[in-house]
């Protein structure tokens, strides 16, 4: 072949990958990046209040805060959360707020704020002065799938309070984010509640260790919340088999069977401009008897489904791991705090490398 032909074929392709190079890298460029966050329950042996939090979180230089439960502000006062709102705005940290359970139907409901109604609307009135785009709560636990009418009744009766918060959400402009919380609901559950209150004002707040206790697999569960998802709890989980059925333990993240770089990437495309905030609630096992009959009265209908199966596929793939338990006597408190401080700061650097 003439020495011009090959030169020319070859400054053709050259540029041909150039362009194809320059697109890529301005696709990439034009994509916001992924915000890295922590939950403060992550370090809850702390005993810390909103400002240590905040302090905390920009020490691991994160992008987000979140403070997840009322109990972690000192006031409610308007200069006392703009306080807060300064220093994190300082940090170059945003602020996400939320509440406990508002199901008045829940073997967790708690009286602390007033009513549900109450409890919400506070919650949204806090995530307002501070700049939180959402205002989040839950439903309960597993518990409640037991209990008399099920889960249903419980969602019933969650939709309510949401509802009744509507007017004053839409307001203040802030979306209600209902977590999918300690194996209450399903994702298709927690769909169905958002579409019966109103997915213009309510959405998830995404928890895939959760997801793993409603016996849902991680990946799964996210395309089925994904483009509900206005915020996030997340936590990596290790399972494995035993003789009654599985062991869940729930780890930092990168040490458990999520592929978090895959399910970073696809929870970016789902919930674009949403961050992966850590909540690490690790050392510790719960035994998933799933082999026993008695099991699955909260779950009817549940075991000959592919979600299920799909589940028991991701719990044999794990080995297990050793559980944690802070020795007794005056140095409880600071192993429990080292470890819990370990845990999160090994997950986000983690992110922060991977994502």
């Amino acid at each position: 072949m003439h020495p011009y032909i090959m030169n020319r074929r070859h400054f053709l392709q050259s540029s041909a990958f150039s362009v194809a190079a320059a697109a890529t890298a301005q696709l990439r460029a034009a994509q916001p990046k992924l915000m890295i966050g922590m939950d403060h329950f992550s370090v809850r042996a702390t005993g810390w209040k909103a400002a240590q939090q905040i302090d905390y979180a920009a020490s691991l230089k994160l992008d987000t805060c979140f403070i997840s439960e009322l109990s972690v502000f000192e006031s409610f006062e308007d200069a006392y959360l703009q306080g807060l709102k300064d220093q994190a705005d300082k940090a170059g940290l945003k602020l996400y707020v939320g509440t406990g359970g508002v199901c008045p139907s829940s073997n967790t409901w708690k009286t602390t704020y007033g009513t549900p109604e109450e409890t919400l609307a506070l919650t949204i009135k806090t995530a307002k002065k501070l700049g939180s785009p959402v205002a989040r709560c839950y439903l309960g636990n597993q518990k409640d799938r037991s209990s008399d009418g099920g889960i249903q009744k419980h969602i019933e009766a969650t939709i309510k309070v949401i509802q009744a918060n509507r007017s004053l959400a839409e307001a203040e402009g802030i979306k209600i984010a209902i977590e999918n919380h300690a194996g209450d609901m399903q994702s298709h559950e927690l769909v169905a509640l958002i579409e019966a209150a109103g997915k213009s004002y309510v959405g998830a707040n995404i928890d895939p260790g959760n997801a793993v206790w409603a016996m849902e697999e991680p990946m799964a569960h996210l395309e089925a919340l994904g483009p509900y998802t206005l915020c996030s709890s997340v936590r990596d989980s290790m399972a494995w088999e035993d003789e009654n059925g599985a062991v869940i333990q729930w780890t930092a993240i990168g040490e458990g069977l999520v592929d978090f770089a895959a399910y970073a990437k696809r929870f970016a495309e789902l919930a674009p401009g949403v961050p992966l905030q850590v909540e690490t609630i690790s050392g510790f096992a719960k035994p998933m008897n799933w082999k026993k009959d008695e099991f699955w009265a909260p779950f009817p209908g549940y075991r000959d489904t592919p979600a299920f199966k799909a589940w028991v596929a991701f719990t044999q793939k794990g080995k297990p791991i050793p559980t944690f338990k802070a020795p007794d006597g005056p140095a409880k408190k600071d192993a429990e705090i080292a470890y819990q401080k370990a845990e999160l700061e090994r997950s986000t650097r983690w992110l922060q490398k991977h994502v």
